[in-house]
């Protein structure tokens, strides 16, 4: 049948030669999912190929973890009687976590000034893709730093001592944490410049770096401040990791922590939908 007959038989009988194949909807969940697994990828090769996001996701948080035990184990382990590798090795995974949401953002930043975000929007795409895609990254990202620093840990006398439904536990901890905290640098994000982001965010992490348990248990600091200590977030995610590994008290901290990152995501997850999505449509 020529090409001439085909489009006559089409118009007159209704007959359509090429086979239709059913596409799902942009909005439809299967949609949502597959599509945030190719941002998710496309986020998780971009900062593979990047070697200043290597170093400060990977390489930093190992030679920390190296540095702190070299200086500071021995003083501390003798002061409060536990294997100070046991409060240094959850800080540092902590850590790591933050700073590298800190990366991811000043990412974020540059597609949106790029055109890269607006880009996608116009695309046949899911609209919460780029958003939970770049949440499914941190999670991963979090979980391969999280399992190098405890390979160094191990070898520094890091052990889990409560079995392996224990260690699992305790490296969910901080995949967890790095998405609440991903949440909310990504709202800072969408509100302030790269220069007061780094500076903001670069702030809070130093206050809860040097004013947890991860360097000595809470008696240790003066009375006045130990309450606050014992109950910011990252003393109860490192205080829960402590007893999933070493032993003492887990349930306790441990729900503090979840009710930690379920507030830090309840209070920040619509500013960064809205800002993600202002981002996306404007460039702004």
């Amino acid at each position: 049948m020529s090409s001439v007959e085909t489009l006559e038989r089409t118009e007159v009988d209704g007959f359509d030669p090429l086979p239709r194949v059913a596409t799902p909807s942009e909005r439809a969940l299967s949609t949502w999912i597959a599509h945030s697994l190719i941002q998710c990828k496309r986020l998780l090769l971009v900062w593979a190929r990047d070697p200043a996001t290597t170093i400060q996701t990977l390489i930093y948080p190992a030679l920390t973890l190296v540095m702190f035990w070299i200086v500071l184990d021995s003083p501390i382990s003798s002061a409060t009687g536990r294997p100070a590798v046991y409060g240094t090795v959850p800080m540092i995974t902590l850590v790591a976590a933050m700073s590298g949401a800190v990366v991811s953002a000043l990412g974020f930043k540059a597609e949106k000034y790029t055109g890269l975000l607006s880009r996608f929007w116009t695309m046949p795409t899911h609209r919460a893709a780029g958003l939970t895609g770049r949440l499914m990254a941190e999670a991963i990202r979090v979980l391969v730093t999280t399992l190098l620093v405890i390979m160094v840990g191990f070898v520094l006398g890091f052990r889990f001592d409560q079995g392996p439904l224990a260690a699992l536990a305790l490296i969910g901890i901080p995949v967890l944490f790095g998405v609440g905290f991903a949440v909310f640098v990504t709202a800072l994000a969408t509100m302030s410049e790269g220069v007061m982001l780094v500076s903001s965010i670069g702030l809070i992490n130093t206050l809860l770096m040097f004013f947890n348990t991860g360097f000595v248990p809470v008696f240790a600091y003066p009375p006045w401040l130990q309450s606050t200590v014992e109950n910011q977030p990252m003393s109860c995610a490192i205080d829960a990791m402590h007893g999933l590994s070493y032993g003492g008290p887990v349930a306790e901290p441990l729900l503090k922590t979840v009710a930690w990152i379920f507030g830090i995501v309840a209070a920040f997850a619509y500013p960064a939908i809205r800002g993600y999505r202002r981002a996306a449509e404007t460039g702004a």
